[in-house]
């Protein structure tokens, strides 16, 4: 991997602040900060230790030293910041979802391929060693043809009567909220575990509240709190998935169980280093850091056993690929543009099943 690679980051919230210790984590520096204006720039600077604030877009984009520009702003700005990015010869890092419209998600796909540019979306949840052996079990055909996929990914930071977030304004979160920002993440780790692709889908679409007390007074609670979708896969399996960001007591809880005849595989992410194998006369539980895990996955095992890696830690391995990439390496299971569309389109059939309460073909 090359060193000293230098970042640029677009945002200052909390997404920002765990790109900023992966940029660090990779052996890389944040170069520049560009928040919503000049007070949150200067305090994005000062939170992220980086070498200077920008005065806005065109400024940043111009600086010949940045070599990869992170995205962590509104998900309606995503297209606009990430062509412009592309066009000034950057490397993109764009958080989810990649677009609002499935027809912004294509056009930055192709232009992406088109400028030769590694341009990521962060599932980070890939990066897991627990997930990695998961997945190279299934490749083996361990435990049989896969004919059952099945979790949750559960929040509760919106729980509240009155909690409020811009993501709950359509107009700057897009039309999905709950499957939008989380759902996407169950689906994606999903389909890159087993190798299955979600081909046939129905929706539910649901909130807590009727209304929300904002500011003293009540609001359409605008985007929805939770979703129940059931699919199918083009390899024959069934499967489903409960979304929700209003459960209380579960602060980041994604959960799969991905079963066949012979093994079931489950991982819990509150509790991530531990891989639950089950079986008809025992059940198993893997753990990190361990013999028992494989090469692939042990890439992602950073630390001796005993001493737990979690979120960062994913996101670290998944900036120090992204960067490897920028490099000409080819990191498996690297999520790329195509992989922000490929959420998009899952995104939209959900929207429309739930309008519809009918099936929706998903397009390959």
């Amino acid at each position: 991997m090359r060193a000293g690679v230098q970042a640029a980051i677009i945002g200052t919230g909390f997404i920002a602040g765990v790109h900023a210790h992966a940029v660090r984590a990779a052996g890389g520096e944040v170069v520049a900060v560009l928040g919503s204006g000049a007070a949150t720039t200067a305090a994005g600077v000062q939170a992220m230790g980086a070498r200077r604030g920008a005065a806005d877009l065109a400024e940043l984009l111009a600086a010949p030293e940045i070599d990869v520009v992170h995205i962590c702003t509104p998900n309606r700005t995503h297209t606009e910041m990430a062509l412009a990015a592309l066009a000034a010869g950057k490397h993109v890092i764009c958080e989810k979802p990649l677009a609002t419209s499935v027809a912004d998600a294509r056009r930055l796909t192709e232009v992406a391929g088109d400028a030769g540019r590694v341009a990521s979306v962060p599932f980070v949840y890939r990066f897991y060693a627990s997930v990695r052996e998961a997945r190279n079990r299934i490749a083996r055909d361990s435990a049989g043809p896969l004919w059952l996929l099945h979790g949750t990914y559960l929040q509760d930071w919106l729980s509240a009567h009155d909690a409020t977030n811009w993501r709950m304004d359509p107009a700057l979160g897009g039309a999905s909220r709950a499957f939008g920002d989380i759902g996407v993440h169950w689906c994606d780790l999903m389909e890159f575990t087993t190798g299955h692709r979600i081909t046939r889908l129905a929706a539910q679409l649901g909130s807590a509240y009727k209304e929300r007390s904002v500011a003293d007074s009540l609001a359409d609670p605008g985007t929805e709190d939770g979703a129940v979708v059931v699919f199918q896969t083009d390899r024959g399996a069934m499967g489903s998935v409960v979304v929700s960001q209003v459960t209380p007591g579960r602060k980041n809880r994604l959960w799969f169980s991905f079963d066949g005849p012979d093994a079931s595989y489950s991982f819990d992410q509150e509790a991530p280093e531990a891989l639950f194998v089950g079986g008809r006369e025992q059940n198993v539980v893997l753990m990190r850091g361990t013999d028992v895990f494989g090469q692939p996955s042990s890439t992602y095992s950073r630390l001796p056993a005993g001493h737990p890696q979690g979120y960062q830690d994913a996101f670290n391995a998944y900036v120090s690929d992204v960067y490897a990439a920028m490099d000409g390496s080819a990191p498996d299971g690297l999520p790329m543009f195509d992989d922000g569309l490929r959420a998009a389109v899952l995104t939209q059939a959900v929207v429309e099943a739930a309008a519809s309460q009918t099936w929706i073909e998903v397009p390959a």
